[in-house]
């Protein structure tokens, strides 16, 4: 138990909700992150909210990121979002270019400042998209450049890129929201929002959540408009 202070990564989702609940429990107050990226929606950005208040966090920052002036992803850009389920051995058009190495950049530059050497992110790399940014040698290689590209890291304080879900299935995620008593419900994974507030049902991100909860044999709090 440090009570030091942790930057984590808050999107919304499933997956950056049990990241940060970890970081509570290893010890650490909370300084959340989202990113106002100028997604498909805000949905995710309100669950944000809800979790990032829900786990105490010192402070939450929704910072303004305009990504849809690059475009190139189907969560930033006129693409249609892809609904014919996880294609093997492929990078999927809701890929943001870039998007996790741009997180962790302003989230180390928030714990350069803030004196937090530890910053949580909840990548996964068994049950998921095939995001090259979600990875472990992605991770290791940021973790060596923040130490490279910040004055705390060149003076023999090093950063710590914590990834507690990074060899977790779908299944072991649910699980885990549920042993850290986490409402999963309060989160949000949908690419593609359908009317009524529910997830779509039929994008990647609503496919893999709900084999999630199937295979942890508990029930999904989620709110589908077609059920996966």
């Amino acid at each position: 138990m440090t009570n030091s202070l942790a930057v984590v990564l808050v999107s919304g989702g499933l997956d950056s909700m049990v990241s940060a609940a970890r970081a509570r429990e290893d010890g650490h107050r909370l300084l959340a992150l989202s990113i106002d990226y100028n997604q498909r929606h805000q949905i995710e950005l309100a669950a944000a909210r809800r979790i990032a208040a829900a786990l105490g966090a010192e402070r939450h920052v929704v910072l303004p990121l305009d990504l849809r002036a690059f475009g190139g992803s189907a969560l930033t850009d006129d693409i249609d979002v892809p609904k014919d389920g996880v294609v093997a051995d492929d990078i999927p058009v809701t890929y943001v270019p870039a998007r996790n190495t741009i997180f962790l950049s302003l989230a180390l530059g928030w714990a350069e400042a803030a004196g937090a050497r530890d910053i949580y992110i909840g990548v996964n790399a068994i049950d998921y998209s095939g995001y090259p940014d979600c990875r472990p040698e992605f991770i290791h290689g940021f973790e060596k450049l923040a130490d490279l590209a910040t004055r705390a890291g060149v003076q023999g304080e090093p950063f710590r890129i914590r990834t507690p879900l990074q060899d977790m299935t779908k299944a072991d995620i649910a699980r885990e929201a549920a042993r850290l008593g986490l409402d999963a419900g309060m989160s949000w994974s949908c690419y593609d929002p359908a009317p009524g507030g529910l997830h779509c049902g039929l994008c990647d991100s609503c496919r893999l959540r709900a084999k999630g909860f199937e295979e942890a044999g508990l029930p999904d709090p989620t709110r589908y408009a077609v059920r996966p």
